[in-house]
């Protein structure tokens, strides 16, 4: 990983995110940190096509924070 004031400084757009969908979070507290999370998306709680830090969501554990990448 590699830090940045912005972690992916082209994050995926809401558009690509699906329910379902296997990703790479950056949790609020984390901005900054190379603390990510991988999850499955639960819920997509961005109302936008795009964010500067990444669409907003909720993984099936409960867990918020804003897609950085999807899992290869």
């Amino acid at each position: 990983m590699r830090e940045a004031l912005y972690d992916n400084p082209e994050p995926p757009t809401r558009s690509e995110i699906k329910k379902g969908s296997a990703v790479w979070i950056i949790e609020k507290e984390n901005y900054g940190t190379q603390d990510y999370t991988q999850g499955i998306v639960a819920d997509i709680l961005s109302p936008r096509d795009y964010h500067p830090r990444g669409i907003k969501v909720r993984l099936t554990d409960g867990t918020v924070g804003r897609v950085q990448w999807f899992v290869e």
